[in-house]
């Protein structure tokens, strides 16, 4: 129990050869003691202890020592608690969150060690913490961690066995080389180049979040990381124009797709709301029937509208909750129930409602499926889209990054809205962003818009002096 009742004695002699002297002090009921060589070691304990009482902190009767100490001594290590950190989140977070959990602790619990002798490969301890110390699984027990409910292979066993003795203790962490240390690693790739701003914010975020669940354990007293004055190394999050295709471009892709057999013809349309509509890859492999509101047929100048409220992004059956590799979950950065219009130009409405015709939908309603029915993987959509473009580009261009994944048809299909003069606001609504995000991303286009909007204005005020 900790108390503010405390007495400290004067140092005093004992008949002992090898500890003469002995310092008493009382914490509540329970009087504790140390024995020393010599009188200088004995005042100079008996000073930290006055110190401790003057600082106004409490003692435990148990042990007799000042709070401070009694933390240092009970503190865990980092990589005990980034253990415990990853199971308290792991319930509560989406599969791809869960990942990017994950991904930061192991590069950061890699820096946090008190030495690198006899260090295992490195590549070896990122597998094991990732996959074994910081990923879990549902057991009759609850959730554990998956090292804790499996037997993992003995190198990777002896991966966290260096770990758990080379963790630096949470005590030992706040020092700003420590905190520099952790922060230069979250900002680099495995390459040692520097990593997206974004990609460092979610990892630095993670980071925090593990620093103020320390605190909340009250395993620190105050959270390291908030005295720390450091900047991420300068990097540019706008989209590369010079790879994203031009609209003459981006349906020629399309159709390359749609003729590189029965598996290109049946995602054709799959491409098409990637760019006309602006979806994400992940959206569009939840599309269903339902969501199409598509005009009537002989309207042929109609618009029609998806509402979306799925999303399936791939991440490994490890990582979510059923063992499926993907996870069902709501819209990106949205309530769980919430909704997303999206107005589909009459191009697009014709694809889907060819695509309706011939290939009909899953059993689930799912507008794009798999052989077999099941989601339609990124392996697939992604060789289709690579075969497209041997199709349509030239040798130098398809070893260039011109269209080089297929969420490039979602930055055209953004773009284009941009450059039609599109509200931004409108803009991001549309593709699910926030508008920061939007002008983050595509700064060099709505500069443009922005100029455009200025000679419109000036019109205007010409118009009106006259």
């Amino acid at each position: 129990m900790l108390t503010y009742d405390v007495r400290i004695w004067s140092v005093r002699s004992r008949p002992s050869k090898s500890s003469p002297f002995q310092l008493r002090w009382r914490v509540g009921p329970q009087v504790h003691y140390a024995v020393f060589a010599n009188v200088t070691l004995a005042d100079g304990r008996r000073s930290e202890l006055m110190s401790a009482v003057r600082r106004g902190e409490q003692f435990d009767s148990e042990t007799g020592l000042p709070a401070t100490e009694l933390r240092e001594r009970r503190s865990p290590t980092w990589y005990e608690h980034a253990c415990a950190y990853a199971l308290m989140k792991w319930p509560r977070a989406a599969a791809k969150h869960r990942v990017g959990i994950a991904e930061s602790l192991t590069i950061v619990t890699l820096v946090l060690v008190s030495s690198d002798r006899a260090m295992p490969d490195r590549v070896l301890l990122r597998r094991a913490l990732r996959t074994g110390a910081f990923q879990m699984c549902r057991t009759e027990e609850g959730v554990i961690a998956r090292k804790d409910a499996h037997p993992l292979p003995d190198e990777e066993s002896e991966a966290l066995a260096w770990i758990a003795r080379n963790s630096l203790k949470m005590a030992e962490l706040g020092t700003s080389e420590r905190m520099r240390a952790a922060l230069t690693a979250l900002s680099l790739k495995l390459d040692g180049t520097a990593a997206a701003d974004n990609t460092f914010r979610r990892r630095r975020t993670t980071f925090n979040n593990a620093l103020r669940y320390a605190v909340e354990r009250d395993l620190l007293t105050v959270n390291p990381l908030s005295r720390i004055d450091w900047e991420p190394p300068d990097t540019d999050d706008e989209v590369d124009f010079r790879y994203v295709p031009e609209p003459d471009l981006a349906l020629s892709l399309i159709r390359a797709v749609g003729s590189q057999g029965t598996r290109g013809d049946h995602l054709e349309a799959f491409f098409g709301c990637l760019y006309y509509a602006a979806l994400r890859p992940s959206e569009a492999a939840a599309l269903g029937r339902k969501a199409c509101m598509l005009p009537v047929e002989e309207d042929e100048a109609a618009w029609g509208e998806l509402v979306l409220s799925e999303s399936r992004p791939e991440v490994g059956s490890g990582w979510t909750d059923d063992g499926l590799s993907y996870e069902k979950r709501g819209l990106k950065r949205r309530a769980r129930k919430a909704t997303r219009s999206v107005p589909i130009p009459p191009v697009l409405v014709r694809m889907l409602r060819e695509h309706m015709r011939v290939h009909g939908t899953a059993a689930d309603g799912r507008l794009f499926r798999a052989a077999g029915g099941g989601r339609v993987r990124s392996t697939e959509y992604t060789e289709l889209w690579q075969a497209a473009r041997r199709e349509v580009l030239s040798a130098e261009e398809v070893e260039a990054p011109l269209a080089e994944v297929p969420y490039c048809l979602r930055q055209a299909g953004i773009s284009l809205w941009i450059r039609a003069g599109a509200d931004p606001v409108e803009a991001a609504r549309r593709a699910g962003h926030s508008v920061a995000v939007l002008f983050r991303f595509y700064a060099k286009i709505l500069r443009g818009v922005q100029h455009r909007t200025n000679e419109l204005i000036s019109e205007a005020l010409a118009n009106q002096q006259g």
